[in-house]
């Protein structure tokens, strides 16, 4: 079925607030929510409502809380405080804005907060404020290491946001195969994954969601993305003091607090010699290159997405039966 985007906007905030989320957190919440759906990315939309309010009804996840912050030198720690994902990472940012503005770069380690979410929503933001935005995270273990079938890694994704003369340039990926979350949907929708995807909790290739939400995901492009998804996994480690993979909890069940990390990358451009309008040039040189299907133009990262949002704000937002009358409960109940 299809929803207006501004009615599960304001159902969502509406479901938060009742949950004892102040205002303005709640439309954060919702809107990173929102924006995922409209994006094409539902693993990391709405599905993640149900679970979410119930982590704040355990109190696994702090409403009110926004982290408390401590410099040493150009790096920001955070402690999340259980605060929401999206509350403690934007309140992060601003307060990195004015660092990175002074020394021309600022990052920052993030502990103890819940699931961010899409990190395409905080990269373009930064982006949209004139600095280019690099963010990291962790997940549990959820992907097996390159010639492995034992999950030991966390979909580990990295996003980059790059302000040019026009819309910024955005990418978000992560470093496994898909993510968990796009198993899940999957599942919730009844689905065979394809094949190469996952392993069972045996190590057997599956094309059953639910196995696979029980076993584990392959690394994209083998040993390139074992080796990429293995760095993000120490750089956070290092730099937000945050567990690893196998002991990580909280991103995906409303049982245990949230222990992964995050990283946040600040960086001006006007410290450097680059040009937004020469990138924006670049990047349409590329989209004007010859494609491989004359019907299906050369895209850069972000097109696609920005596509997507268009089309679902114009039709609305498509979401599984199941879903929606499980939301709709729930504002009734």
């Amino acid at each position: 079925m299809r929803v207006p985007p501004q009615e599960l906007l304001g159902l969502t905030v509406a479901l938060l607030e009742r949950h004892g989320v102040p205002p303005y957190h709640a439309q954060l919440q919702s809107d990173l929510l929102i924006e995922a759906e409209l994006r094409g990315l539902p693993s990391h939309g709405l599905q993640r409502l149900p679970r979410l309010l119930s982590r704040i009804r355990q109190g696994l996840a702090d409403a009110k809380a926004e982290g408390t912050m401590e410099w040493e030198r150009s790096f920001l720690s955070v402690d999340g405080q259980r605060g929401l994902g999206p509350v403690v990472m934007m309140a992060a940012i601003g307060e990195m804005s004015s660092v990175a503005s002074r020394h021309g770069m600022a990052a920052g380690g993030i502990r103890n907060a819940n699931h961010i979410g899409m990190l395409a929503y905080y990269v373009e933001a930064i982006a949209a404020s004139g600095f280019i935005g690099i963010v990291l995270s962790t997940s549990e273990a959820l992907v097996h290491p390159y010639g492995g079938t034992q999950a030991m890694l966390g979909t580990n994704p990295i996003a980059i946001g790059i302000p040019t003369d026009r819309e910024p340039f955005v990418l978000d990926l992560a470093t496994s195969l898909v993510s968990m979350g796009k198993i899940h949907n999957h599942a919730l929708r009844g689905e065979a994954v394809p094949e190469g995807w996952a392993v069972d909790a045996a190590g057997r290739p599956t094309t059953d969601a639910e196995a696979a939400k029980a076993g584990a995901i392959a690394p994209f492009g083998d040993a390139k993305g074992y080796g990429l998804g293995l760095a993000v996994e120490l750089l956070v480690a290092a730099l937000a003091g945050s567990a690893f993979a196998p002991e990580v909890r909280g991103t995906l069940d409303d049982t245990h607090a949230a222990n992964k990390g995050d990283v946040i990358l600040m960086i001006d451009p006007s410290a450097g010699a680059g040009n937004g309008g020469a990138l924006a040039a670049y990047l349409d040189r590329i989209r004007d290159s010859r494609p491989l299907d004359p019907a299906r133009p050369v895209a850069v990262p972000g097109d696609g997405g920005r596509a997507r949002r268009a089309a679902a704000m114009a039709a609305g937002i498509e979401l599984p039966d199941a879903l929606y009358d499980d939301l709709k409960a729930l504002e009734a109940a």
